[in-house]
């Protein structure tokens, strides 16, 4: 096995947002690793839902329940009493930001205090992740990546709500965590694709439904470029960070995680890439909006940091995970092994 994912053998690891997509392929993960998990989450967002098809709740302690509810979220971190805290749960649409700032920021925000809160009375927790995005900074739609010592300032709420994360992760760390009981660590992900998103307002999933439905696919933003990556790709650095400074805390600090720079392409270029992937006669259509909520449109992470210090390369590059992407939607879709189907692609991965 994987070195990383040999740690986890036997390792009490708790995941927030445990029902959302990058949850559930976490805890897939988890699960093959020998990882004893408990999930605390909402219900899944979507239906179908990843979770679900992934028949993960049998194999995992799963407990529905609101990071905002901290007497609830203290009581599971007490009974449970994790090693490891995967922080992923959150508000993850930029759009639905602008339609419900304020459950945003509550979930956000207050969510990732009520976390650290938890950890903080908690003596067995000692690595933390805490999951952002690559929105986090002041975006000054410039052609070079932005590394993590630049100015964190989102946007929209969705992504100052992110940065509001990171700012009170920094602040309970410096605070609270300095005699090493515990590492604390961020990560700044870039856009992810894969297999089983059914979220609104996301590219791969509209794609999907969209040849699902025989019709062409709508793109609002065909000339914004993102950093795409396949869903294992950040977690497979989140599971790393996470050993490294459980081990040794000083590898805790704040870590980009994104593609390599020719894997940063436009949403036009992607629906390409997807329907060529396809086949079938899938196209699509450009579908700007001319009063549409503001979304960056150029934006790129430099990743450096997170490949000197653990020597990480990403490992599938876009056409790759388009054809996974792709694979796994025509296995659903024809009502195949969904769990079969992640361990596969988890197995490829990690080989």
């Amino acid at each position: 096995m994987n070195q990383v994912m040999e740690f986890y053998r036997g390792k009490r690891v708790l995941v927030t947002g445990h029902t959302g997509f990058k949850g559930s392929w976490l805890c897939r993960m988890l699960i093959g690793a020998g990882a004893i998990v408990t999930g605390y989450s909402l219900e899944a967002p979507t239906k179908p839902n990843l979770f679900a098809l992934a028949e993960l709740e049998t194999k995992i302690t799963s407990i529905i329940g609101d990071v905002r509810d901290l007497p609830h979220m203290m009581e599971v971190f007490t009974q449970t009493q994790p090693e490891i805290v995967l922080h992923l749960a959150a508000q993850p649409i930029v759009r639905d930001g602008y339609k419900s700032p304020v459950y945003t920021y509550e979930t956000n925000v207050m969510g990732t205090v009520n976390m650290l809160e938890c950890v903080r009375k908690t003596v067995s927790v000692k690595s933390v992740l805490n999951v952002t995005t690559d929105k986090v900074y002041h975006n000054n739609e410039w052609c070079w990546g932005y590394r993590e010592d630049e100015p964190l300032d989102g946007f929209d709420p969705y992504s100052n709500s992110k940065s509001c994360s990171e700012l009170v992760t920094h602040c309970y760390k410096n605070s609270f965590f300095t005699n090493d009981r515990v590492a604390v660590s961020t990560a700044r992900a870039g856009n992810v694709i894969g297999g089983g998103d059914f979220a609104t307002d996301r590219i791969i999933p509209d794609c999907v439904r969209a040849v699902q439905s025989g019709r062409a696919i709508g793109v609002r933003n065909p000339y914004s470029t993102r950093p795409y990556q396949h869903v294992l790709e950040p977690l497979m650095v989140y599971l790393t960070i996470a050993k490294y400074q459980y081990e040794q805390p000083s590898y805790q600090d704040y870590y980009n995680v994104g593609p390599d720079d020719c894997d940063c392409v436009s949403t036009g270029t992607l629906v390409d890439m997807f329907c060529r992937h396809w086949g079938e006669g899938a196209s699509w259509e450009n579908q700007e909006e001319a009063n549409a909520p503001h979304e960056a449109s150029f934006l790129k992470l430099d990743c450096s940091k997170a490949k000197t210090v653990f020597g990480w390369m990403p490992r599938w590059h876009i056409e790759e995970c388009m054809d996974m992407v792709c694979r796994f939607s025509k296995v659903y879709l024809t009502g195949g092994n969904i769990p079969e189907e992640m361990d596969i692609e988890i197995n490829k991965f990690l080989g």
